[in-house]
């Protein structure tokens, strides 16, 4: 918390308007601090509650909102409420999601966790499977639970009271299942194809009609809004593949989430086909978070023409814009040995898992390895390989650029504007939008094609400076 604190003119120099922590919660870590044992406090690894207040109290007087993250699918195994369940207490059991096994011992149905790995857990002390949607240690809850939703809404309420200006939800998608307890169906081609995760995942061979969003899962973020309140800014992860922008705008309905990201845009690295499709099948994309990396996703940055490119394309698309820590300094993916890796989904398919822990490498504050790059006098827990010519042309070059096209994006209102009309042909991608102010803006984005042929011969508002090694730019028109 209080290094968070120290750095928070940095965020504010950018020109954003918050900030959103993944957990900072009391947990085990074996997850990376998603598996929770107590959402009321910090775990002291971090700091203090009063680290905490210090660090809202400076983020505000800074013009900056702090959101946190609400895991709300699942516990760690070492919440006193798993092991009371454990233990016999049946009201602590209702909180999760236990049965008993078919007669011959084995587990209720065929369901699969989200990492590829067997959904239920044999507890011999219970006799009885416990559901887990990710990692064994992290036990579903029970969301239908009056007990859960109670312990949810107070310490939602208790954040809220010491300052936090809203939550980004994790796997909003996953929140409940059906009761009746179906085997899931194989997936068809065309779904596995859609389903979140790599294809060598198993989890992908099944159609997830049953264990994952049955009939009521948008709704029940009418719950989430009730507890947070009307005046908090409510953003969720959207985890499934299949009818990502369907869910997205179900998720967003008029008393529910403001917006819900899906993994559309990083896993197409924000292609012209990809943001023509999304702008097809949306209402507004108001409500749809536009992302490129994050701490689940491997950095998009390739350290070339394309990072300024795709970030001004991201700036002048409408709707909300979350961006990545050290994403602004053009940051790549950095390559990790084995041995330093402690992520649990990347080890179970290593080396071809999806590279979580890389995009998790501390940010470098200078560009002196020697110094730990400025982010700390002693061992940060990842190593820190970055290379220093890149960190100096992040902060000579990039950051400015993040700095110019943020102030532009606020500057002439094109978070609130809309699309009126958007062709992608091929690496090309031509939008424009029009503002609350009735002004039009014309994008043209090449993704490797070089310039495009039906530019505007007016001079471009902004543009990226052409490079003819990759044939990639990008420009803004007013029109």
């Amino acid at each position: 918390m209080p290094g968070i604190r120290r750095r928070l003119s940095h965020i504010a120099d950018l020109g954003v308007d918050a900030i959103w922590l993944s957990p900072i919660y009391v947990s085990p870590m074996i997850d990376g601090g998603y598996d929770i044992v107590d959402h009321r406090h910090i775990d002291p690894m971090f700091g203090t509650l009063d680290d905490f207040d210090a660090m809202v109290a400076k983020a505000h007087d800074l013009g900056l909102q702090v959101y946190l993250d609400q895991v709300l699918n699942h516990t760690s195994d070492q919440c006193p409420w798993f092991l009371d369940a454990i233990a016999g207490d049946e009201g602590m059991a209702d909180r999760y999601l236990w049965r008993d096994p078919k007669p011959d011992g084995s587990p209720p149905n065929n369901w699969l966790s989200q990492f590829g790995l067997p959904a239920w857990h044999w507890n011999h002390k219970r006799r009885q499977y416990y559901y887990s949607q990710f990692l064994p240690q992290q036990p579903s809850l029970n969301l239908r639970c009056p007990g859960v939703q109670d312990e949810i809404a107070a310490q939602m309420q208790g954040w809220r009271n010491r300052g936090v200006d809203g939550f980004r939800f994790d796997v909003v998608t996953a929140f409940l299942w059906d009761e009746v307890m179906k085997d899931n169906p194989p997936a068809r081609p065309e779904v596995q194809d859609k389903v979140a995760g790599e294809n060598f995942n198993p989890y992908t061979y099944q159609d997830h009609v049953y264990d994952m969003l049955p009939g009521d899962g948008a709704s029940y973020a009418e719950n989430l809004r009730k507890w947070a309140g009307d005046d908090a800014y409510l953003f969720g992860e959207n985890t499934s593949g299949n009818q990502s922008i369907e869910l997205a705008m179900a998720f967003t309905q008029p008393g529910r989430l403001d917006s819900v990201y899906t993994t559309d845009l990083p896993e197409g690295r924000g292609s012209p086909a990809v943001v023509a499709d999304m702008i097809a099948r949306s209402e507004s994309l108001h409500r749809i978070a536009g992302w490129l990396s994050s701490h689940d996703q491997p950095r998009h940055t390739r350290g070339d023409a394309s990072d300024l490119v795709l970030a001004l394309q991201m700036a002048f698309l409408p709707g909300p814009w979350i961006i990545y820590q050290g994403e602004e300094l053009s940051l790549p993916q950095p390559k990790l040995a084995k041995g330093d890796v402690t992520d649990p989904l990347d080890l179970l398919y290593w080396p071809d898992g999806p590279g979580r822990e890389g995009a998790r490498v501390p940010v470098p504050w200078t560009s002196d390895s020697d110094d730990q790059f400025g982010f700390t006098s002693g061992i940060p827990w990842l190593p820190m390989t970055w290379d220093s010519n890149g960190i100096r042309r992040g902060y000579d070059v990039v950051l400015p650029f993040y700095r110019k096209i943020i102030a532009l994006r606020r500057k002439h209102g094109w978070a609130s504007a809309r699309v009126i009309a958007c062709e992608a042909n091929d690496d090309i991608l031509d939008i424009t939008i029009l503002t609350q102010g009735d002004q039009r803006f014309r994008g043209l984005f090449s993704h490797g094609a070089g310039q495009p042929g039906n530019c505007p011969e007016t001079e471009p508002l902004f543009r990226t400076q052409p490079d003819g090694d990759y044939g990639w730019c990008g420009a803004i028109w007013q029109v």
